[in-house]
């Protein structure tokens, strides 16, 4: 499997590049979707000067694999934004953002959701509002595998 190794100065210069791109939707609170999207949010989070920042859990990938199941679970309590960007890291098949995004539209019908990613698949089901780049191999996130190698 061809891979594509995702460094931290990339990783910086395209947070601050969907920073500005979101600014005329301007979220009232951002939501990342863990693990991936943590470091994107926390990221924004700083760009935005905005301490509003939470995250969910959904569990669809081990690795390199995608599972049959998807869980999300850890839905914080939105009930006070009216308007709120996911953030991941990747839309891959789509399948877990279209499902959180589901969740949370019927938990939340009356808050505006949208979807930031840094990377995206055109295979995918659903797409991101604000993106930067189209993977067209495996990326391996400085945060998955520097870590790896201390």
């Amino acid at each position: 499997m061809q891979k594509y190794y995702y460094g931290y100065d990339e990783f910086v210069g395209d947070a601050a590049a969907l920073v500005n791109r979101v600014k005329g939707f301007n979220p009232d609170t951002l939501l990342a979707v863990a693990r991936g999207g943590l470091t994107l949010g926390h990221f924004m989070a700083q760009g935005m000067d905005t301490r509003r920042l939470f995250a969910l859990n959904s569990i669809h990938y081990e690795k390199e694999n995608k599972l049959d199941t998807l869980e999300i679970f850890n839905i914080p309590d939105l009930s006070s934004a009216k308007r709120v960007l996911v953030v991941d890291d990747i839309i891959d098949s789509g399948e877990t953002l279209k499902e959180v995004l589901k969740l949370l539209k019927s938990k939340y019908p009356n808050t505006q959701f949208k979807l930031a990613t840094i990377f995206y698949k055109p295979t995918a089901i659903i797409e991101a509002d604000y993106t930067l780049k189209r993977a067209h191999e495996w990326i391996d996130f400085f945060w998955e595998v520097d870590i790896l190698e201390l």
